[in-house]
Order: C-alpha cells, then structure tokens, then sequence
C-alpha cells in the first residue's frame, strides 16, 4: 500500500518512513486513510505512525490487541425529529434580532436621560456626584439584569438536551448573552466575579480562585471546592454544542485542586479533591480525576510528575474582601465619573469639541463640521499611537520593580494589583496585529521587555497573536520563530497566592499555533513544536527533534522536502530579511491603520448624526444608531476582506516565507478584522457573514465561536455543529516554508469545544471531533465516526441519556 501511494518499488519492513523514504505527514495521512478504508485491518492514525515509523513496527503494533483503543460505540437515545427546520432557524433569528433591538433602546433610554441628568449638575462637584449616584446605579443595575433573567427564565440549570434554533435554544441564548456581557464579567480574578458566580448559582467554596475569561453559563451545574484554582484560558462552561444539540451538565471541581492554562473540562467530568490537571490538557466526557492524582494529556490520563505547585501564603477574607470593596470603589468614584462626568465637563469647557460632538440644526449641511470631525479623528486616532507605545513601554517596566521574580506573594494585595496592570497593559492587541508578521515585531517585543538575544531577521519571526503575564522574565533564542496564539505564562497561581517566573524558549526553535509555554519547559535548542502541544514540563531537555500532541511525544524535526527552502534563507545576512518583504510589510501596516482610521472616522461621524436628531426623535436615535453602527461594522469589514482578497484569494499553496503569495496572505490575516464576528455567536448572522466572506457554508449551520483563518477555502455542509472556541485553519509554516490547503467539514458535523482542524482535511458526514481534539493535516475522517485527542485518531464514545428539565 505505502509502495503505490509513494510510487516506490522497494519498501523494506525496517525502511524508516521520514528519514530513509522521505515521506512526510501529509503522504503518512494519506496512507492512514487507505489503511483505514481496507477491509480487515486496524485503525491506524498517525500518532501510531510517529511512534512505529517502520512499517514493520507499526504491523507489530498494531497486532497487539491492546494498541487498539477503539471502543464500542453506544448509539443515542432517540431524539424527536426538528420541529420545523428552517421556520424555526428563521424564528430564532428574528428573536434575537429583536432582543438585541430592545435591550439596545432600553440602554440607549437609561443613558441619555442618566446623562442629561448628570450634564445639569451644578459645577464639578455637583457632576461628579450626579456621576457617582447614576454610575451607581446603572451598575447595580447591569450586574442584577443577568442574574434575574436566569432564575426568571430558566430557573435552575440541570442535565439536559435541547434543539438548536428551538424556543428552548433561545432562552438559553439570551441569557448566555447576558451572563458573558454583564460587568461581573470584567472582574475575572476577583473575588466579585466568585460572588457573581454564586448569585448566578454556582456552588464555589470559601478561597477558590478563577483566572479564565471564558464564563460557565449553566452555573448551577458548577461545583469548585475550596482551595481550588482554575487557571486562565481554560473552558468549564457546563455545556457543549454537539450534534445540532445543546447539552448541559456538571462539572465538578473537588478541595485544593488546581487546573492547568488552556485547559478543557468537558461536561460530566469532576476533579477529586487534591487532584491536578496539567496545562493544554482536557477531560473528555465521563473522566473523573480521583483524588491527589495528577493527570495531564487530551484526553487526560493518569501521570506522574508536573509542575511543582505553587506555595502558600496567608490570604483570608478580609484581604479578599477589601480587595473587592477597593475595585468596586474605584470604579465608582474613578472610572465611572471620568466616562460620565468628564465628557459633560470636557464639552462645557470646550465650545469647539461640543460643535462637533453636538451639531446644531444646520451643521451637517456644511462642510466645516466635515472637516473638523475628520481633523480630529486623525488626530485622535494617530496621536493615540505613539502616545500609548511611550506608556506600555515605560510604565509597565516601572510598576515591575517592587516584583521579584521566583518569590511567593500573596493574591489581592499591592503586587498582584501591580502584576495584573502589567499584564494587561502589555497585551494590546491592536499594536501586537500592528506590528505582528513583520520585522518591527522584533523592537516591539524588545520594548516591552522581551529578551531576544542576537536576533535572526526573518520578516516572520512573530505573529499576530503572542501574549504573555509578565514579559521582563520571557527570553526567545536566536533564529526561533513562533506562528499566532502563543501564551506566555510566566504568572503562576495557586488559590491563595502567585509567583512570577523566567520563561526560557530555546534557539532555532519553531512554535507552531496555539502553544501554552509553561515556566520550566523541557525544550532545548532546535526544536519543532507543533500546534496545540503540550510542553513537556519534566524528564531530559529535547533538542533536535519535534514535539506532537498532549502530552508532547517526539517526531522527526522536518523533512527532506522542505530544505530546499531554506537555501535562500541560509544564503542572506540572517540580521537582516530581504529588503522587498520589509516594504511589503511596512505596505500592509500602512493600510492596517488606514483602514481602521476611516472605520473610526465613519463611526464617529454616525453618532455625530444621532447627536443631531436627538432633539427630535428622542432616545430611539441612539438605539437605532447603536444597531446601524454594528450593521456598518459588519458592512465595512466584509467590503475591506474582500478587497484585499480581489487580486489574490487564498487558496492552496507551498512555498518560502519569502515568496511574494505568502506576503499577500499575511496582508489578508492583517488587515480585516474578526473581532465582531464574536457578537454573532450562535445566531443565524453569522453564517450569513461567513457566506459573504466567502465560506462555502450550508443551511442552518450551528457557530458558537468557531474561527476560520482562511474564509474561502472552507467548505461547511449543512447543519454543521461548531463549538466554542474550535478553530479551521487551511495552513501551516514551518521555519521558512508555508503550506496551505483547503479543508471540509462534511454534512452534520460536530466540532467539539478547542478542537482544531488543520489544513488538507475532510470529515465525513456526521462525524465528530471532541473537545481539544487535533485534527491533523491531510487526515480524512470516515463518515459517522468519533474522533478524539491530540493528535486525534478514532475513538469510541460514551453518549448521553436522556435527560429532563426546562426544556425536552
């Protein structure tokens, strides 16, 4: 079989399949695939092929019957048909669209007539005060809206099943929204985000501690135990879309556990008390973690060894509860009064700025207020860059001083309050997209306390997407290049304290997508980490080779095709990369900030009109401004993306980074922006989004946040099911070569939470990935089946019964 997939005529039993047949893992997917199609043998994938790269070891593998892991499969309970199929898809959509109408006219009411209010106050004080009372209650407010429209609507969650687009899909839709869009939500790491957690439900015990973003919706079906932390980037949401159904269970967290950064916990799982789940790691339906067990591995299994967790410090109630009561007071007497009051004094003190803030009745038929508005949003918007690369480079270094690194100190004091200033301070996505796939990532790194060493200019050395804790403890080698979606996580947290640690990340390394760098990783010189791996944090320090999968194995470092590419790359003064690529890329930073300058300029100049009408149409011109804002967003990104796509639209291909087609690509990832697709989250909208930029998607497809690099070389069938935070990427680049292909998710697909698709793939009708799975290149996945882990193969599941509560 590998003789005619390859064109070869001699394949010996102990030929190597990388080093002495040149194959590499697109040619080995192949082969799976055909393995896995004959009649009578095992399911291979190439987890097995990495670890038996001889066709002999792998035969011998194979016929050991306890390398087969498939499990039987427990088929369903039946379900009742759809009850209307696209009339229900339809009605959904026109709920949420008048949801989102009337929760904007009722905050576009309490806003303007809030503002009116404070804008009459006698002198400074008498607005700041004004400013104080409103703030205040309009928080109150916003945190109470969502708490009460859970226990009006759903009441308490339980284990249930329910149809996408239903009656019963709405309600959980509504207050999903809300419960992710409440203020609450903005104090992760708090303990006013454990006590909105509790209001919501929740069963968290005294000294927990959570550090994710990512906010569990069915709330009473979480259960965190005292002492415990779960740490950031991590999905314990207590529901999963899977199967065009949304599905709700428990999760359940014992005494003094801790849960790793970028983590999944899928429904019905449960940490036994002093147990400990490794970082880039999950816990796929049904897996219990006894307890005092460390397990690690998607999906997890028992292990020894780990991170040595971090020690204890004194941190009681009272630091807890003085440290909630400062950010409460500090947002009411700071943060609120500056956004209230501050605008209302600013255009009292300043008749210029109030004449294009607040138009008369005439202005926008001259072309004076034109122009002042699009003179001030250029100096705005242009002057705010320098002027926030001063402060992130300057400040940050300061408030690090009192922080020693490798020292234990307690949570919610002065040094924690410090620790996260800096950290969000020096994440700003704006200027990471900015500078990000490009040489001027490199000063922009070293300018917020990046240790870079010797640098070897590749024009790519960093993408689009890094972040890190604590970036004067992060050190890169010489000639390392890393793709989007690194995390540095040099900050550690147990439930009562923290420490900052160095992060050390060898030369001449290659970090693919998606990499959680824990401090203490085992990765010397020369290595080849692949997306989504799980870096080894124990045992001997691996040089020369590449690391796959959670938890990481050893596989070939790269393949004979790919080192022709790197003869002009070896063949230049590695300080500096070609002269024709920096201008190329100084080209696209240039559009980047154009076309957000103009997107700024046209926002401004709408809410400048609702300024205008406000005198005659009330509170409604704001709420409709609110919504046509959002349809001029989708509008205008749409037109940007496709613009940049008319002269070259992404497609397969494999070449150098230093090929003009890959520069192009990396002009379409930069430009257009993806950001507002969040807002569109399992509604209808979004596939119709996804459609104009060029996704070849089906009818009724179910997106709770999947993202798709590359729009037009997706192919989605109908009633797909995408998960929250599941990925379709049709590329890769390793060192210097890209490599792209197109990518199919076949007819009611399942796409679990985290899972990642590569590029070259096909799923078959009704197939499913699980949670954190990694779909590898070029793999085909058979229809009907069950896929899972990282690197995932096929697998047996264990399905749910049938389950009752607000909604059958």
């Amino acid at each position: 079989m590998l003789e005619d997939l390859m064109c070869l005529e001699d394949v010996r039993a102990d030929s190597h399949f990388f080093d002495e047949l040149g194959a590499d893992s697109m040619v080995m997917a192949r082969f799976c695939a055909r393995v896995r199609k004959a009649g009578g043998l095992p399911p291979v994938s190439m987890k097995d092929v990495y670890r038996n790269p001889t066709p002999g070891g792998l035969a011998a593998a194979l016929a050991d019957p306890a390398a087969v892991t498939v499990r039987p499969v427990a088929a369903d309970p039946p379900m009742p048909e759809p009850g209307g199929g696209q009339p229900h898809y339809l009605l959904c959509g026109a709920l949420q669209l008048l949801t989102f109408l009337a929760y904007s006219y009722f905050v576009a009411l309490v806003g303007v007539r809030g503002y009116a209010w404070v804008s009459a106050g006698s002198g400074p004080v008498g607005v700041y005060l004004r400013s104080v009372l409103f703030g205040g209650a309009a928080l109150l407010g916003l945190c109470a809206l969502p708490v009460l429209a859970k226990w009006v609507l759903i009441g308490r969650w339980r284990p249930v099943r329910v149809r996408v687009w239903s009656l019963g899909y709405f309600r959980f839709w509504l207050v999903k929204t809300l419960v992710r869009s409440a203020p609450p939500a903005l104090f992760v790491g708090s303990p006013l985000y454990l006590l909105y957690l509790r209001a919501l439900g929740a069963r968290i015990g005294r000294g927990a501690a959570v550090f994710s973003r990512n906010v569990p919706v069915c709330t009473d079906l979480l259960s965190i135990g005292e002492g415990s932390v779960i740490r950031k980037d991590s999905y314990f949401t207590c529901y999963r879309a899977h199967e065009g159904m949304i599905q709700a269970g428990p999760v359940t967290v014992g005494k003094e556990v801790v849960v790793g950064e970028a983590t999944v916990l899928d429904i019905d799982t449960s940490l036994g008390d002093g147990a400990r789940l490794g970082h880039a790691s999950a816990l796929h339906r049904g897996q219990a973690v006894p307890d005092g067990e460390y397990w690690h591995g998607s999906p997890a299994l028992r292990t020894e060894g780990g991170r040595p967790p971090v020690g204890a410090a004194r941190c009681g109630s009272v630091r807890r509860a003085v440290h909630g009561g400062a950010q409460v007071l500090a947002v009411l007497l700071v943060y609120l009064p500056l956004a209230l009051g501050g605008v209302s004094l600013l255009l009292a003190q300043a008749p210029q700025l109030a004449a294009v803030l607040e138009p008369g009745p005439t202005a926008l038929t001259t072309w004076t207020f034109y122009e002042e508005a699009l003179v001030a949003s250029l100096v705005v918007f242009f002057g705010a860059i320098p002027l926030g690369l001063l402060v992130i480079v300057t400040v940050p270094r300061l408030l690090a001083l009192p922080i020693t690194p490798g020292r234990v100190y307690p949570l919610y004091g002065f040094r924690y309050g410090l620790l996260r200033v800096i950290t969000l301070m020096t994440n700003r996505r704006f200027l990471n997209r900015l500078f990000g796939d490009s040489s001027y990532v490199v000063p922009y790194l070293r300018g917020l306390g990046y240790d870079l060493g010797r640098v070897e200019q590749t024009g790519s050395n960093f993408g689009t997407d890094v972040k890190q804790d604590f970036p004067y403890l992060t050190s890169v080698g010489s000639g390392t290049m890393v793709a989007d979606g690194l995390s540095v996580n040099n900050a550690e947290f147990s439930a009562t304290s923290f420490r900052v640690c160095p992060v050390s990340i060898g030369p001449r390394n290659f970090l693919g997508n998606r990499i959680a760098y824990p401090p203490g990783g085992r990765t010397g010189d020369n290595c080849l980490l692949a997306t989504k791996l799980m870096v080894p944090v124990d045992g001997e320090t691996r040089e020369g080779v590449g690391l796959l999968g959670s938890p990481g194995f050893e596989i070939p470092r790269s393949v004979q095709r790919d080192t022709g590419f790197d003869q002009r790359r070896n063949d230049r003064d590695p300080r500096r990369p070609p002269a024709a690529k920096n201008r190329h890329n100084l080209a696209t930073m240039a559009w980047y900030l154009l076309v957000r300058w103009l997107y700024f300029f046209l926002v401004s100049l709408l809410f400048a009109v609702a300024a205008e009408l406000y005198d005659v149409l009330g509170a409604a011109v704001v709420a409709v401004t609110n919504t046509a804002a959002l349809l001029l967003t989708v509008l205008y990104f749409v037109l940007v993306e496709r613009a940049v796509i008319s002269r070259h639209t992404p497609g397969p291909l494999f070449c150098s980074i230093y090929d003009r087609r890959f520069w192009l690509r990396e002009r379409f990832w930069k430009v257009p922006s993806e950001a507002y697709l969040r807002i569109f989250n399992g509604t209808p909208f979004k596939n119709v989004i996804w459609r104009s930029l060029g996704v070849r998607i089906g009818s009724r497809v179910f997106d709770d946040g999947c993202y798709l690099t590359e729009r037009t070389m997706v192919t989605l069938g109908d009633g797909c099911t995408l998960g929250a935070g599941s990925v379709v990427q049709c590329h890769s680049q390793e060192d210097g070569v890209f490599k792209s292909d197109r990518s199919a998710v076949g007819p009611g697909c399942t796409l679990g939470t985290g899972a990642f698709v590569h590029y070259g793939v096909t799923l078959g009708a009704d197939a499913v990935l699980a949670p954190d799975s990694f779909l590898m290149k070029g793999e085909t996945v058979p229809t009907h089946a069950y896929w899972g882990g990282n690197p995932a193969r096929q697998n047996g599941r264990t399905e749910d019964t049938a389950g009752r509560g607000w909604e059958r």
